[in-house]
């Protein structure tokens, strides 16, 4: 008798899951920061650069929206990226910039990403800056070769 009713109960248990009807409500709409700002563009190799030599670049984007847009914030993947951010909101149509800057501390190619988070945006953007660190021996050769190819 244990038996027979914990099969039924199983039965109204599996009835009920299989019964249940899909939601039919529209899902979220899923705001992204590239329909808030534009990028002029979103990635910058530096080519190979001296060690101990800090570098910048500006990456310059344009409200393309008809209300001000606030930058929150700009963070790197690592402490040798620094981004610089606009404090102020940016006007409708008008351009501002995230300044990426790299510290050139240790030898090497590197590939390192800045998220760009846009107010009322869940998903921060990616910026890229990528290059190769050279020693100083290896920067002079470098420049050397650079300058018999011109020659």
């Amino acid at each position: 008798m244990k038996s027979f009713v914990l099969a039924i109960a199983a039965l109204f248990v599996t009835t009920g899951i299989f019964a249940q009807t899909a939601q039919t409500t529209p899902a979220a709409t899923v705001k992204k920061a590239d329909s808030f700002v534009k990028f002029k563009d979103v990635a910058h190799d530096f080519g190979k650069i001296k060690q101990n030599s800090p570098v910048t670049y500006n990456f310059v984007f344009t409200n393309i929206t008809d209300k001000p847009v606030v930058i929150e914030s700009a963070t790197a993947s690592c402490g040798c990226t620094t981004p610089v951010k606009p404090e102020a909101p940016v006007a409708k149509g008008k351009e501002d910039k995230i300044t990426a800057g790299f510290n050139a501390a240790a030898a090497g190619p590197f590939n390192k990403t800045i998220y760009v988070k846009v107010a009322g945006v869940d998903q921060p953007m990616e910026l890229k800056i990528t290059g190769e660190v050279l020693n100083a021996e290896e920067y002079a050769k470098f420049e050397q070769t650079k300058s018999n190819k011109k020659g």
